[in-house]
C-alpha cells in the first residue's frame, strides 16, 4: 500500500512542479523590457536555490528516518536512490531530522504590535506607547531563534503591524499573535473543532471543546503561571501550514518554547508537518520571570480526517 501510494503521488507532485516551472519561464521570457527581464530572473534564481534548499533538507530527513526505522538498510537506499552507499551516509548524517518541525529553510518569526498601556509608580495612568512589541514576545523569539540555531536553523523576525494583517501564504512561518491583535488569526482560530481562546468579563481563557474543561491563567489572579495554545494551522490559501503560538498572556507563549526545547525530536516523530493544536501550562520565576517548568495538558488535537 505505502509502495503504490508512492508510485501515485511522486509522478503527481512532479507534474505540479514541471506545470509551474513552465508558465513561469514562460512568463518571464515575454517580458520586453530586457532590465526588468534580468531583474524578475535574477529574483527567481535566488527563490529556486531556496527551494532546492528545503528540498534537500526534505531528502535528508526522509533519508534519515527510513534509515532509523528500519525501513531500509544503506546498500538497499542507495539502490532506490541510485546514488552510492557512501553518498547516503553523508547525507543521512546531516542537520537533526527535528528540525524540520520548525521549518525546512529560513524561518520566519511575526511578532504583534501592540500599544502599550500601564501605570506610572504614583498611579496615574502612563502614556500610550507604541507600536511596540511586548518585552514578552520577544523573549519568546529569542529563546525560539536559539533552538532554532541550535538545530541548524537560519530565524529572523518581523513585525505585525496594528491590525494584524500577516501575510500568512508562505513556507517556514512561526506566528506568535493573541486573537485579540489580530482578526485574522482570530478567524482561522475559530475553524478549530477542539480548542478555542474565548473571553468573559474576568478576562480571556481557553476551551477544550471536547471534555467541556476551561483553563484559565493564574496571571489574572496574581499568580505566576499561564496557559498557551500552540499548533499548525492552515494556511488562507490552502496550499500549507503555519506554527501558531499565544498564551492568555504573553508570558504564556514562553512556555511553548520551553516545552519544545525538551520535547522536540519527540513531537517531530510523533506529527512531522501535520496539522494539530494543543495547550501548554507553563510557570515562571516570580523575580526573573523566566519560565522554570512547562507541560501538556491536552492531547495533540488532529482535524478531522487528516
Amino acid at each position: 500500500m505505502q509502495q503504490k501510494r508512492l508510485n501515485e503521488d511522486t509522478p503527481s507532485l512532479k507534474e505540479q512542479l514541471d506545470a509551474a516551472f513552465d508558465v513561469t519561464l514562460s512568463q518571464l521570457k515575454e517580458l520586453s523590457d530586457p532590465l526588468e527581464r534580468a531583474k524578475v530572473a535574477h529574483v527567481l534564481v535566488g527563490r529556486a536555490q531556496d527551494y532546492g534548499t528545503e528540498l534537500q533538507a526534505v531528502r535528508n530527513e526522509a533519508m534519515n528516518e527510513a534509515l532509523r526505522v528500519g525501513q531500509l538498510n544503506s546498500t538497499q537506499l542507495a539502490t532506490e536512490l541510485g546514488i552510492s552507499k557512501g553518498r547516503v551516509s553523508q547525507l543521512a548524517k546531516g542537520a537533526p531530522p527535528e528540525r524540520l518541525f520548525l521549518g525546512s529553510g529560513k524561518v520566519i518569526v511575526a511578532l504583534a504590535e501592540k500599544l502599550e498601556h500601564g501605570k506610572l509608580h504614583d498611579g496615574r495612568d502612563k502614556r500610550v506607547q507604541g507600536p511596540v512589541i511586548a518585552t514578552e514576545d520577544f523573549q519568546t523569539y529569542e529563546h525560539l531563534r536559539e533552538l532554532a540555531e541550535d538545530v541548524g536553523l537560519e530565524i529572523t523576525f518581523e513585525r505585525i503591524p496594528l491590525g494584524g494583517n500577516v501575510r500568512l501564504n508562505r513556507n517556514n512561518l512561526v506566528v506568535i499573535c493573541g486573537p485579540r491583535l489580530s482578526p485574522l488569526i482570530e478567524q482561522i482560530l475559530e475553524s478549530d473543532p477542539h480548542l478555542r481562546f474565548d473571553k468573559d468579563d474576568s478576562g480571556w481563557f481557553l476551551t477544550d471543546r471536547k471534555t467541556g474543561e476551561v483553563y484559565r491563567s493564574a496571571m489574572d489572579d496574581g499568580g505566576n503561571s499561564d496557559v498557551a495554545y500552540f499548533g499548525r494551522l492552515p494556511r488562507p490559501d490552502g496550499q500549507g501550514t503555519f506554527l501558531y503560538i499565544a498564551g492568555i498572556h504573553a508570558r504564556g507563549s514562553g512556555g511553548v518554547v520551553h516545552w519544545l526545547n525538551s520535547e522536540l525530536t519527540n513531537v517531530h516523530r510523533e506529527l512531522k508537518a501535520k496539522r494539530f493544536s494543543t495547550l501548554i501550562s507553563s510557570t515562571f520565576d516570580p523575580d526573573t520571570l523566566e519560565i522554570i517548568s512547562s507541560d501538556r495538558i491536552t492531547p495533540f488535537y488532529r482535524p478531522e480526517g487528516s
